[in-house]
């Protein structure tokens, strides 16, 4: 099965360069595009079953021995958020494809451009999640930052313009600090592999360690958009279009998550920076739930939630037990999942009223009752109601909070809670405004949302667009995919607690790594 781990990535990069071969014919690009990431996803299954049992598979590319060579690494964690990135960049697809077939494929951007990118973007995805050493995961970063640099400005439009640009700069300047502590790992220790540098870390001067922890956290903590380094996040995502928007919320952060886990579980397991991490957690949760209640457009208001809820994956990564870091893998699929869930119904509500200002829109619950369900479904789940996964991950990070029971620990746990009862409400002031409200009441307005911030950079309004069967379906798989995550939530949660226990448990890596 060791074969199986590089075609993950070889599979969605030959695709590319077969899309843009094809430019002129989308149909075969979209073809091509949708066997790619139907490839990778059945692969992502075979290495989930493959590694339940606790086995690694460790492929070095080039023949070169480990640690000398590029080193791919699948254990349960990277398998799993593999497997569920596969599936959502597959929906995501489906959803793209219907909407280039009601635009004509002239709207958004060339259809050249936008499939062989968009198989880039998940080609860096995939890598980032397999790297067994730091330089290749950088590299994965770039792939993935590159194709993001695309996607987010197409169309050209000045707000896409304008928004892809602040991307662009804080996202080289995150780049530019990982490449940097990189290069003072390697000074510090004369390797890049992930299994040795934990291994020869603790030789390191107690300083040294913390300043080389410091500045990986600060490359990645930029890339999660963590507090007080996700300001970029909610002016950049909105503007783009809703598939990339969909992709960009669900899993370039969650990316940048991941990269924090192998940080604090493999590369520096000691516990000196998990207060910090807790206090980071507790305000990127505060700031971003308070930033989405005062959001009139759903795309900001959604934006602000995926900062909040970056906030209780962090939490779990410091909490720095295996309670804590199950949570954070189960909830990390979950997020995945839902908030992509979310933009794409965002997206069929742009097309049907015109805009996603919720003071111009009303009585969409009567006119396109399935877009209603589509949405209320995956707002429940990320409002956290039982028993949705959403309200069982939270559960997971609340339990292994208090498990520690220190006071900063129950600090968070009451933040979590709050934020939690909070991210309800922006999210049912808009199913009120936009599905309940009858349409003829939205020209009287109310003090509520005479209350709320208005993008000043996005049209309020464009025209209606029609809907193309594809669009409805990808959402209500995903949809159905949200549901899945939990009715499985008991074995899910079994693979993510067993992949918590082995990634506080250094070791294991490191002699599944070098000692194969």
């Amino acid at each position: 099965m060791t074969a199986l781990v590089p075609l993950v990535v070889m599979i969605p990069i030959l695709g590319a360069g077969l899309a843009l071969l094809a430019t002129g014919r989308p149909r075969t690009q979209r073809t091509i595009a949708a066997i790619a990431l139907t490839a990778v996803l059945v692969i992502g299954v075979v290495l989930m079953v493959e590694v339940a049992d606790g086995t690694m598979l460790v492929m070095p590319v080039g023949g070169w021995p480990v640690p000398f060579g590029i080193v791919l690494v699948v254990d349960r964690v990277s398998a799993l958020l593999l497997t569920v990135s596969a599936a959502v960049l597959l929906a995501v697809l489906v959803f793209s494809i219907g909407q280039g077939i009601a635009d004509g494929d002239d709207r958004e951007a060339p259809v050249s451009i936008f499939y062989p990118t968009y198989l880039v973007l998940a080609t860096g995805v995939f890598d980032a999640f397999i790297a067994g050493d730091l330089f290749n995961l950088y590299v994965g970063f770039e792939i993935l930052l590159v194709a993001s640099y695309v996607l987010i400005t197409v169309g050209g439009t000045e707000p896409r313009i304008r928004a892809g640009t602040t991307y662009i700069v804080v996202s080289l300047l995150s780049s530019a600090l990982f490449l940097a502590a990189i290069g003072a790992i390697y000074a510090a220790v004369g390797t890049v592999n992930m299994a040795q540098i934990a291994e020869r870390v603790a030789a390191l001067p107690d300083g040294v360690q913390v300043l080389l922890h410091v500045m990986l956290l600060t490359a990645f903590g930029i890339k999660a958009a963590v507090f007080p380094l996700s300001f970029w996040l909610p002016d950049s995502y909105p503007t783009a279009p809703a598939p990339v928007t969909a992709v960009f919320a669900g899993l370039l952060t969650k990316v940048g998550v991941y990269a924090i886990i192998r940080t604090e579980t493999t590369l520096f397991p000691g516990p000196e920076l998990n207060p910090v991490l807790l206090v980071i957690a507790g305000l990127t949760m505060i700031v971003g739930v308070l930033g989405a209640i005062a959001q009139a457009d759903i795309k900001r208001m959604l934006s602000f939630t995926l900062v909040s809820h970056i906030g209780y994956l962090i939490m779990g990564v410091g909490l720095g037990t295996a309670a804590g870091t199950a949570a954070t893998i189960f909830y990390a699929v979950h997020h995945i999942v839902v908030q992509t869930t979310l933009f794409l119904t965002t997206g069929l509500i742009e097309r049907r009223a015109g805009t996603t200002t919720i003071t111009r829109v009303g009585g969409l619950l009567a006119s396109s009752p399935v877009i209603a369900v589509l949405y209320l479904v995956p707002a429940l789940n990320l409002g956290g109601i039982p028993p949705f996964s959403g309200f069982l991950g939270k559960l997971g990070l609340l339990q292994a909070g208090v498990a520690q029971a220190t006071p900063l620990s129950y600090t968070v746990v009451g933040i979590a809670t709050a934020t939690s009862l909070l991210t309800l409400y922006p999210l049912v002031r808009v199913w009120n405004l936009s599905f309940w409200r009858p349409e003829e009441q939205v020209a009287a307005g109310s003090r509520l949302t005479d209350q709320l911030h208005e993008d000043p950079y996005r049209p309020a309004e464009t025209e209606t667009r029609s809907l193309a069967k594809p669009m409805v379906w990808a959402t209500a798989g995903m949809v159905a995919l949200g549901l899945a995550l939990t009715v499985l939530a008991g074995p899910l949660y079994d693979y993510s607690a067993q992949a918590g226990e082995t990634l506080q448990s250094w070791s294991v890596y490191v002699q599944g790594v070098l000692d194969r």
